[in-house]
């Protein structure tokens, strides 16, 4: 397995790591045994989940147990924000800051994260009142290093400037929705990611299911997909379905399959430290590391290029 440095930081990543938002809610305590062991085995280091996934919480404890004396070999991220209940229990407020970090710590059963992010910006709190929290708990070692997720560029270039000029610990990730057919993030994140040193880690890395073949052009979407819910159904577009096909060729014609594709290609970009891909079946985490083998040449990114930009 490949690693790569998280932006300009010194921490190693493995290029492809394990998304764990099925944790909880596709996946049982024994199958998250089982996907976890697979990702340990073929060399996977990163595993990304937050505090909402699986139910509130339960992705973080299914984590935890299936990790078990093997922490110390791992980078566990995860992520704050989004509502854990009624109330205040949300949002980049000081308050929610720390206690959403002792919460998680608890249920993962661990005393650090490698990881901790906040998982969408928050309108309503100044980002220096969330930097400060969040400096604060590095400072305590409950936290190593800080990301954001769905940071817009301008937002990241203001948390950027807020902890230089303030002395505060940096982001050192920007995770957001990133593939072969949702490439927005490379007009304005991505060069703000360069110019300040935050390594990117791309989120539904196949499109929820749209890069594997697992949908037909003209075909409803089967019950119990991503994309059979109404917010996503205009995924299944022809324009869509026209790069799909194009991207199949094109990786079909190179020796690969088109899942291959949509990892290795992500895992080519300079800018990407570590491909974040969910799984439910170990077999599953197989694929997506074989994927990120695929190391794209010039030639062929610039072919990707003229199908998908």
């Amino acid at each position: 397995m490949e690693h790569k440095f998280l932006g300009r930081s010194g921490l190693r990543v493995s290029v492809v790591g394990l998304g764990c938002n099925n944790f909880g809610q596709r996946c049982d305590q024994a199958q998250t045994r089982a996907v976890v062991a697979k990702a340990l085995d073929l060399g996977v280091t990163l595993f990304d989940t937050a505090d909402v996934y699986g139910g509130l919480g339960v992705s973080e404890e299914y984590l935890g147990k299936a990790l078990e004396n093997r922490r110390a070999d791992v980078l566990v991220a995860t992520k704050f924000g989004m509502p854990m209940g009624e109330g205040l229990k949300r949002g980049g407020s000081r308050r929610w800051v720390i206690q959403a970090a002792e919460n998680s710590l608890r249920r993962l059963g661990t005393d650090y994260v490698d990881l901790y992010q906040i998982h969408f910006p928050d309108a309503h709190t100044p980002i220096e009142e969330t930097l400060r929290a969040l400096d604060d708990l590095v400072r305590s070692g409950k936290v190593r290093y800080i990301g954001c997720s769905n940071f817009a560029g301008w937002q990241l270039v203001e948390a950027a400037f807020t902890s230089r000029s303030a002395s505060l610990s940096p982001f050192i990730s920007a995770q957001n929705h990133y593939n072969l057919l949702e490439r927005s993030v490379e007009r304005e994140l991505v060069p703000a990611c360069n110019a300040y040193g935050v390594g990117v880690l791309p989120y539904f890395p196949l499109a929820s299911g749209l890069l594997t073949g697992k949908y037909q052009r003209g075909q409803a979407a089967p019950e119990g997909t991503r994309l059979s819910v109404p917010r996503f159904k205009g995924a299944l577009s022809d324009k869509n379905f026209d790069k799909v096909e194009k991207l199949a060729g094109f990786a079909a014609d190179a020796g690969h399959s088109l899942l291959e594709l949509a990892i290795g290609w992500l895992a080519s970009q300079s800018h990407v430290s570590s491909v974040i891909a969910g799984a439910t079946k170990p077999e599953q985490v197989e694929q997506n590391v074989r994927a990120g083998e695929w190391k794209l040449t010039p030639a062929e990114l610039a072919k990707v290029n003229e199908v998908s930009a």
